[in-house]
């Protein structure tokens, strides 16, 4: 199968946000759905078992999503997608949030809106959790226009630097593995994506 048609599809790009006992956490995540509009109006959120900000929604039952724009700096996704909740505290020095009514952050800059979620289900689908929740709160921030998974990777994220002759890249963030032959179970230490996602340099 080519992976490359599945980035074809409609996905945003979005930082979800988390906190439990006290401490909070962010991740980059591209499947959140308003999926009813009842009222209140459910949706979904789904996110990589690898995700400190995971296990936090499945203890608190709650998350936020900020709207990340086409003006959304580069910078600002290394902070939230590249390195891990369990090591770092993405929100260091980081000034441009505010607290939902949920006592959740959500991203003030490089955002148009964000969302509240108040989970009531989830579902196991194997490297990731899929939550059902109620959509409790949200608010319009700017109008710039929401940034894509297709535009991303075609206006922000950087090109590929001039890499070793041999090994495997991800199709995702860049990183290479360089080694032979690419482990079958391989966790991209950066983006958290699987072998399935990594091709051969040629």
């Amino acid at each position: 199968m080519d992976n490359a048609a599945l980035y074809k599809m409609g996905y945003g790009l979005y930082v979800l946000t988390a906190q439990h006992e006290g401490r909070d956490n962010g991740c980059i995540i591209n499947t959140a759905l308003q999926v009813t509009s009842s009222s209140p109006p459910l949706g979904v959120v789904t996110v990589n078992k690898q995700n400190h900000s995971h296990d936090m929604i499945l203890a608190s039952k709650k998350c936020n999503i900020s709207m990340l724009t086409v003006e959304t700096p580069f910078a600002l996704i290394q902070r939230f997608g590249f390195q891990s909740g369990k090591t770092v505290d993405k929100f260091a020095d980081y000034k441009d949030v505010a607290r939902a009514e949920n006592s959740l952050l959500y991203l003030t800059q490089g955002t148009n809106a964000y969302l509240s979620f108040k989970v009531t289900e989830a579902f196991d689908f194997g490297t990731h959790t899929m939550f059902k929740a109620e959509i409790t709160d949200g608010a319009v921030l700017g109008g710039a226009e929401s940034l894509t998974y297709a535009y991303y990777h075609q206006h922000i994220k950087p090109k590929p630097q001039a890499a070793p002759s041999k090994g495997y890249r991800c199709t995702i963030c860049g990183y290479v593995y360089e080694g032979e032959p690419l482990p079958d179970d391989f966790i991209c230490p950066i983006c958290k994506h699987g072998a399935s996602d990594f091709v051969k340099i040629t």
